[in-house]
């Protein structure tokens, strides 16, 4: 069983706590994670690119020039795609690039960086977050204390306005709850701070 530190918004350690080898103890599997990490991106593209092939662009009813005197090659369309304003060969059309892996790959995908962070000593567990009103500045001394100043992932088990709002203007900071988590997310950012009740969560999940 791994043994974490947790600590107040201070950075004052305030106690030990273990967390499940099952969930933060694993040999990380680096293929599950490229695979949703990329199925993570390509589930983002919009898919809206597009150009007008030979049978799309205006014009190509006459012949450009005549075929034979002018020491051009010869040509009989204005659309051809070697003419300046014609088709495009293989144009891009609007496509969805949208597909789905198993979810056991993707929860072993999850529990490999979760892991990792821990092995890597890029997990920080605090206590609790307690704002009475949303402070941007409170929210960066509080991820100063803690050492989690640079691009930080806040996961919390349930729903603070007051912490979402006080983290959503620092830049590389984000935010997320247990149940909207993503592996993506979790690799984009150097280090993953949970709430105590967050890590909870996440061993009730996941286990």
């Amino acid at each position: 069983m791994a043994k974490v530190s947790v600590v107040d918004t201070t950075g004052k350690k305030v106690k030990d706590i273990t967390l499940s080898d099952e969930i933060f103890g694993i040999e990380p599997n680096e293929f599950a994670v490229h695979e949703v990490v990329k199925n993570y991106l390509a589930n983002q593209r919009q898919g809206t690119q597009s150009a007008k092939t030979r049978a799309e662009v205006r014009g190509g009813g006459k012949k450009p020039f005549r075929q034979k005197g002018t020491g051009r090659h010869r040509q009989g369309s204005s659309t051809d795609p070697s003419q300046i304003g014609g088709g495009i060969v293989f144009a891009p059309k609007p496509r969805s690039y949208r597909y789905s892996l198993n979810k056991k790959l993707k929860r072993l995908a999850l529990k490999s960086v979760l892991s990792a962070k821990v092995a890597d000593n890029e997990l920080i567990v605090v206590d609790e977050f307690k704002f009475a009103e949303p402070k941007t500045k409170e929210m960066i001394k509080v991820l100063e204390n803690i050492k989690a100043d640079k691009k930080a992932l806040i996961v919390m088990d349930e729903k603070d306005e007051n912490v979402i709002k006080s983290a959503h203007n620092i830049p590389g900071v984000r935010t997320a709850l247990v149940t909207t988590m993503n592996v993506y997310e979790i690799v984009n950012h150097y280090t993953l701070v949970l709430t105590e009740a967050a890590a909870k969560r996440i061993e009730e999940v996941y286990a």
